[in-house]
């Protein structure tokens, strides 16, 4: 499990295609501590470290990964955000990460201006029903709040820190993104069907579970 507080911006050194591909990323940070077998969070997806080599960390990453996340458009030179999984010492600062991307966003804007930055992003139907305004957001790995959101697309406003401190620095309009919805959003989702399926959804059911007051 993960914050969305990201770490690090490691620099992707090289990429082998094979079944899925090697990827090779310089992370002098993150690299400290770490072990083979440990989870590191790569643009917002969990893989597994399996080789080290001083500050350069070895992943594994199978089609399927390649081709549900941007991992499959990195290239040598990518800037990646990087982040450890969650340890007992470290505080709880962004929200509950899982690593599980559930699909991919689009860049449509990329407003700079002093003191913030507004960035809007086109999602599926299948990520914007878990996406509510004031709610968290994982993209590419970085813990958000939404601003303001539609049937296709919600807008974040991000401080000048998170851009420097990330690789939204580098990102343009038109750029694919990582994308992970608030899990407590599915739960609640999941939860309220199988409820609603043998009693129908009423106002005293929800009330039951705890959403509304009685």
């Amino acid at each position: 499990m993960f914050t969305g507080l990201v770490e690090e911006v490691g620099t992707v050194k090289s990429i082998v295609r094979g079944a899925g591909a090697e990827i090779k990323v310089s992370a002098p940070l993150v690299s400290v501590g770490t072990a083979v077998g440990d989870s590191i969070a790569i643009n917002g997806v969990c893989l597994t470290v399996t080789k080290i080599s001083g500050d350069e960390l070895s992943f594994d990453a199978v089609e399927e990964t390649l081709s549900r996340s941007s991992l499959g458009n990195l290239r040598s030179g990518s800037l990646v955000n990087l982040e450890r999984s969650v340890s007992a010492n470290r505080l709880f600062g962004g929200h509950f990460v899982l690593g599980h991307v559930d699909g991919l966003g689009n860049i449509v804007s990329f407003d700079k201006r002093p003191g913030e930055t507004t960035l809007v992003i086109q999602a599926p139907e299948q990520i914007m029903r878990y996406v509510v305004q004031k709610g968290s957001i994982a993209i590419d790995g970085i813990s958000l709040t939404v601003a303001s959101c539609d049937d296709n697309q919600f807008s974040v406003a991000v401080i000048p820190h998170t851009i420097a401190s990330t690789n939204l620095k580098s990102r343009r309009v038109g750029d694919i993104v990582n994308l992970e919805a608030d899990i407590i959003g599915k739960y609640v989702e999941k939860f309220v069907a199988a409820r609603s399926a043998s009693k129908g959804l009423t106002t005293q059911l929800l009330a039951d579970a705890g959403f509304l007051e009685e």
